[in-house]
């Protein structure tokens, strides 16, 4: 495993007894070192379960997963998990938990960022956990996670309680966090215009499948949408996303496999077309850069 890898899956699987089927299945991808990486699918993805994967919080049914060059267990020391529900000791006051943080921790615990994100929310140290709003629990998980100084920060729907400015502010600890230390962060959402901003690598998962992997730039730019006419040739000759046709016009978001007709007119699509386009046909060919060295 290069040390410049902080997440590889290899045919990837996850499934939750019989009856409940694959959450995940055959799942190939590799997430380097340093990014920023959203992990974007519609609930009940896969998501979730792939970043508890991740943390190793459970065990893969099929496939293999290496973390920070190694195996999740082993890694665990050096990666920080945000559980969807955000598990805190309700008991503890926000200072206990900070403190147990410490403790957990020892050598690599960092108080004065711990701290600094719980200040952010102008919460009270003496405040118990039982009596904080969601939005505020967040904080305090966010501060344990970010306090551990991880290699690799996973977070599961991480903004979900929050309101626009307590995500703003949180959004740039993130991106300082990450620019200071190299940390590499993956972070799940289903909201992809909450991560467009901040992201540079993208893993797109759904029906349990990775629909796409790769730098955001890359991935961009190998897609085009183009308008024509509805009787305009050539369509087939490119790999097709998704096409439609309103009145005499066609829309069609693809991977060109060559030249495109001149009276073609096209764009770059957003980030949120080419998410969208993906999700709402499950059949379109993926495109994923786990062969990367």
């Amino acid at each position: 495993m290069n040390s410049d890898t902080a997440l590889r899956a290899d045919g990837l699987g996850k499934r939750f007894g019989r009856r409940a089927g694959w959450a995940l299945r055959n799942c190939s991808f590799r997430l380097p070192t340093g990014r920023v990486c959203a992990v974007v699918g519609p609930n009940g993805a896969g998501k979730s379960t792939l970043l508890a994967l991740a943390a190793g919080l459970a065990a893969p049914t099929e496939g293999a997963l290496s973390v920070l060059g190694t195996t999740p267990a082993e890694a665990r020391p050096r990666v920080g998990f945000v559980a969807q529900d955000k598990p805190l000791y309700p008991q503890l006051t926000v200072a206990e938990t900070l403190s147990m943080g410490a403790d957990l921790n020892p050598g690599r615990w960092d108080a004065a960022v711990a701290e600094q994100v719980v200040a952010g929310g102008e919460l009270d140290p003496a405040s118990r956990i039982r009596t904080l709003s969601g939005g505020q629990r967040t904080r305090v998980a966010l501060a344990l996670a970010l306090g551990k100084r991880p290699e690799l920060l996973l977070l599961d729907e991480p903004m979900a309680d929050l309101d626009p400015l307590a995500r703003h502010q949180l959004m740039g600890t993130l991106m300082a966090q990450a620019a200071q230390y190299g940390t590499t962060i993956a972070m799940s959402s289903h909201v992809v215009a909450e991560l467009e901003d901040s992201c540079d690598h993208l893993l797109l998962v759904g029906d349990g499948r990775i629909r796409l992997s790769g730098d955001i730039d890359d991935l961009l730019a190998a897609h085009r949408r183009v308008t024509g006419t509805a009787d305009a040739t050539g369509l087939g000759a490119h790999t097709v996303v998704e096409s439609r046709v309103t009145g005499r016009q066609l829309t069609a978001l693809l991977r060109p496999s060559g030249p495109l007709p001149a009276d073609w007119r096209t764009a770059t699509p957003s980030l949120e077309d080419l998410v969208l386009a993906h999700l709402r046909n499950p059949a379109a060919p993926s495109l994923t850069q786990e062969s990367a060295a």
